[in-house]
């Protein structure tokens, strides 16, 4: 089969670029990105409004300029709109969604849905946790051959995937001094802590994780540079700490078929909660430090049965336009 090519389509946020990249590469094929940032008023109008009208196909630099792509892989409120117009200019083109996109109007040939969004129809995929760049196959190639930095760490080896302040979640004082005292403790067992941070960790949280790490041997903390070692925490990991204010960090978790353990900042929201629940009914879910998962379970990973689907989606489209 001739390989698509793909567009990704997003407002820049990284959060929303990873899911969709890993789609690509799941389909073999290189994704061109395409960023949407559109002004004000007409962000307050979309996903329902018109794209910002100087990211017109003929205007200098605009996201949607031509050739279009054979398929068009988009999340996120601002990118429904420009979704909306692609397939207006290209109707051969097979436009997908990820997520609810609250509109109608959304332009999609196909649409994928976490199973804690309500959103159901003939043409939505429903599955439990989101894409990711974690296939298989690049867990096990670094089981094979892993960073000796790592290797070299006395199991068990537990993976610490740090978030922050959300719009749902917020880490209180409280909330980083019962994080950092629940990571001493395991310290304390013999575990060894390969600990990420992101952008969104408060800095008193960030800079209690880095002392972590200079006070013991048995603790490596990313400091943001170089090279981003996750896939190789999640490979060598015997279990997993993740912090509640991502969904996707705890569906990564999920691939690697160990325990996952998950600390909830003050806040929530019930899709969240949600999603913890069913995703318990195939992973060993615990909550960290009070009630902690043991044992291991099938890998959970939709990202390959996603890329068939847009593959089979296109196929479709293709065929219905000859």
């Amino acid at each position: 089969m001739t390989l698509p090519s793909v567009w990704i389509l997003t407002d820049g946020k990284a959060g929303d670029e990873q899911p969709l990249t890993g789609i690509a590469e799941a389909m073999g094929v290189t994704p061109e990105v395409r960023r949407v940032h559109p002004r004000a008023p007409f962000t307050w109008l979309m996903p329902w409004g018109p794209i910002d009208w100087r990211d017109r196909p003929d205007q200098p630099g605009s996201p949607l300029a031509p050739p279009y792509p054979d398929i068009c892989l988009a999340t996120g409120r601002r990118a429904v709109a420009y979704l909306r117009h692609l397939k207006h200019l290209s109707p051969a083109t097979c436009t997908v969604l990820f997520k609810d996109p609250r509109t109608h109007r959304h332009g999609a040939d196909l649409i994928i849905v976490q199973a804690h969004d309500k959103l159901r129809g003939p043409s939505v995929k429903v599955v439990t946790t989101a894409p990711n760049r974690l296939p298989p196959a690049r867990l096990d190639a670094i089981r094979a051959n892993p960073p000796a930095d790592l290797a070299a760490l006395p199991p068990p080896r537990l993976a610490v995937l740090v978030g922050g302040d959300s719009r749902h979640h917020r880490f209180t004082p409280d909330d980083i001094t019962g994080f950092i005292t629940g990571l001493k403790e395991r310290l304390t067992t013999g575990a060894s802590l390969m600990i990420t941070a992101s952008r969104r960790t408060p800095p008193v949280l960030a800079g209690a994780l880095r002392s972590l790490a200079e006070q013991n041997d048995r603790v490596v903390f990313w400091n943001g540079q170089g090279a981003n070692p996750l896939a190789a925490y999640m490979a060598l990991a015997d279990e997993l700490i993740v912090t509640a204010d991502s969904t996707n960090m705890i569906g990564e978790a999920a691939t690697t078929g160990r325990p996952i353990q998950i600390f909830h900042p003050s806040g929530g929201h019930p899709k969240i909660d949600t999603f913890i629940a069913l995703l318990s009914q195939q992973a060993h879910v615990g909550r960290f430090p009070v009630a902690p998962a043991s044992g291991t379970y099938p890998p959970i990973n939709s990202t390959s049965d996603v890329a068939d689907a847009v593959l089979a989606a296109w196929q479709r489209l293709s065929e219905g336009k000859r």
